[in-house]
């Protein structure tokens, strides 16, 4: 079964004009349980990796699950993502490459305590014998590691929320409670950014915007994906929840029903408290450097 977004109830760019030049389009994955092969776009699911290629592993210092003890053994990392150029639509693949896979190792790491995230870009075509994908370490944390999903990728349109600019926000800030006050909608939960695991468009911020800038030319880095804890929650549901997913969710309050959380956490993540790992990468230098942040609320 696909799934699709619900239109937008009102049409946001005809209201505030101002938001056009900061329309960017996103890719929602939609992850839900299932059987993916090596061959399909997924999360969590095993990766076509060749078999001649070794697997990656961590070797930096991280902390044991549920401890304050640091570990510097060796851990494979865990697919997170995995998608194929045709169903990535609008995201910009490097020339010759047309799969995405990035991993993680499954333990925190640094100050804030999250699992690091590594990017691969490669050609299907050249994979040739494929490896198989290791189990994961048998001590890693479940919140760290999704379950095996098959996705649904959907194009959406997006604005900012965190990220649009104060003077912006504070000259939109009456119409959009006049927006409220009128129809029940509010821009930040309803209108503007995508919610759960996507591609492209705007990180999926649960706080200020930290925005890594590339090490090699200074600038900004572009997002590149957002791996959440939810794919919705009880307020974003109103508008984000698919199409096809309405008839397991059919109260306002009823997301927070066994039924409801299938949908809302399909992938079995929980990134701190209800938080997400941002990827994000640099286009401008050769070898795409990679950065990442993490927050929660």
């Amino acid at each position: 079964m696909t799934r699709h977004t619900p239109p937008r109830p009102v049409d946001v760019e005809a209201l505030f004009p101002e938001l056009r030049p900061l329309r960017r389009e996103a890719v929602r994955l939609h992850p839900r349980a299932g059987r993916p092969s090596c061959h399909d776009s997924s999360v969590g699911g095993p990766l076509l990796w060749p078999a001649d290629e070794p697997w990656p592993v961590c070797g930096e210092e991280h902390y044991e699950a549920d401890s304050n003890t640091l570990h510097e053994g060796e851990v494979h990392l865990v697919p997170i993502v995995q998608v194929h150029q045709a169903d990535a639509p609008g995201i910009a693949f490097p020339r010759g490459r047309d799969l995405l896979q990035v991993l993680w190792c499954p333990y925190d790491h640094g100050e804030f305590r999250y699992p690091l995230p590594r990017v691969h870009w490669r050609s299907a075509h050249a994979v040739g014998r494929v490896g198989a994908t290791p189990s994961p370490h048998p001590e890693a944390p479940e919140c760290y590691v999704p379950d095996p999903c098959v996705v649904h990728p959907e194009q959406v349109t997006e604005y900012p929320r965190w990220d649009l600019p104060k003077d912006l926000s504070d000259a939109l800030e009456d119409r959009f409670a006049q927006l409220e006050g009128e129809t029940g909608w509010l821009y930040p939960y309803h209108l503007a950014e995508a919610p759960g695991i996507k591609l492209g468009g705007y990180p999926g911020w649960a706080q200020q915007p930290v925005w890594p800038e590339c090490g090699g030319c200074g600038q900004r880095m572009d997002h590149l994906l957002t791996v959440a804890s939810w794919e919705y929650d009880g307020e974003s549901w109103r508008t984000w929840l698919p199409v096809e997913d309405r008839a397991v969710v059919d109260g306002e309050e009823s997301w927070r029903s066994e039924r409801g959380r299938a949908a809302q956490d399909s992938a079995g993540l929980m990134l701190g408290d209800v938080g997400g790992v941002y990827v994000f990468e640099c286009r401008s230098c050769p070898g795409r450097p990679v950065g990442h942040w993490f927050d929660c609320s």
